[in-house]
């Protein structure tokens, strides 16, 4: 069956609109780090390989993703977080003014490290990643400082993503000041949630959990899976108690190589089957369908036309190696692709 899709003309309504619009990224940011080798022969000292150095890079991460994903779709971006008074946080300073990315709010503090991401990759397959990071919750002070932070920028914003990725950032505190200021002034709020984190998440605008993490949330052990995410009873039971309890406004369930499902209260369930060809990585693909999402709705899109948007766009970025991007014209020739 052909998946659904957005006509030509009304795509290009959105990817114009994704232009005029203005986000805030708000969360975890870190730094990855790529080691690029090739492997030739095996270490005498362990059954392990040994990965003879060719090039390193450096990318944005985390929160520093999305907002490069909302950024290369052509929106303006602001991001918002905490780093470490250390060479990675000024690497990463430098990479996002490269990008023309505002992070004028991230703030610094002495007492946390910016988080890295090591991945060492031979023959495009990633070997091993190391984590050099901290993990404990901001302080109250900072947290306030943040907060005021994003009240300063929230005027003129059509949406807030946050961004949790277990680090310590996004705490109770800040999720529930950030929440009442965009009720205030009628702001999309997004959130890819993290289970590990007892957070109030009841009343958000966008939930976006993968499988995995929606069955966390609602507390129940994943049961036996069915190709059709539509026959799937446990799925289905899932995404009813997560309406029910959280409430958001619409929640999205990724499934990875079965595509995304579509959820809203009063209303069934909509399967978006996966447009990806070829799946290289797939880190950072979340960061994309938040992005890209959120970025759809600010344009105008509709639920459905978000999904669909950003399905395409997560298709684009999980052919790519490492943490990337999908720009306008990958996105619309993915489209063609399908049309």
């Amino acid at each position: 069956m052909k998946p659904p899709s957005i006509a030509p003309g009304r795509l290009d309504e959105l990817i114009v609109g994704c232009a005029k619009a203005r986000v805030l990224v708000v969360g975890d940011v870190m730094l990855d780090q790529y080691i690029w080798g090739h492997v030739g022969r095996i270490s005498p000292e362990a059954p392990v390989p040994v990965v003879e150095f060719d090039r390193e890079s450096f990318m944005p991460g985390g929160a520093a993703n999305v907002a490069r994903n909302v950024h290369t779709l052509g929106a303006k971006t602001e991001l918002l977080g905490h780093v470490g008074r250390d060479d990675a946080a000024r690497r990463l300073r430098a990479l996002l003014g490269e990008q023309d990315i505002t992070c004028e709010g991230l703030l610094a503090s002495p007492a946390r490290t910016t988080s890295v991401k090591t991945r060492i990759i031979a023959h495009q397959q990633q070997i091993v990643r190391v984590d050099r990071e901290t993990r404990g919750a901001v302080d109250e002070r900072d947290t306030i400082r943040l907060l005021a932070a994003i009240e300063k920028n929230l005027p003129g914003a059509d949406a807030v993503i946050v961004c949790d990725y277990g680090k310590g950032v996004v705490t109770q505190a800040l999720l529930g000041g950030l929440h009442q200021l965009c009720r205030a002034r009628g702001v999309w709020l997004s959130l890819d949630p993290k289970p590990v984190h007892e957070l109030s998440l009841a009343g958000l605008s966008l939930l976006t959990p993968n499988r995995r993490e929606a069955f966390e949330l609602a507390g129940v052990s994943d049961g036996t899976r069915n190709a059709d995410p539509l026959k799937d009873p446990s799925l289905m039971r899932v995404a009813d108690t997560l309406l029910m309890e959280l409430s958001p406004a619409l929640l999205l369930i990724t499934l990875g190589d079965l595509g995304m499902l579509l959820c809203q209260r009063g209303q069934k369930p909509f399967h978006i089957p996966t447009v990806a060809r070829e799946v290289f990585d797939v880190s950072g693909a979340g960061d994309t369908v938040i992005a890209s999402f959120t970025l759809a709705v600010a344009a105008g899109a509709s639920p459905v036309e978000a999904a669909i948007f950003s399905n395409h766009a997560a298709g684009v970025v999980v052919g790519k190696v490492g943490t990337a991007t999908v720009s306008p014209a990958e996105l619309a020739e993915s489209f063609r692709r399908e049309g």
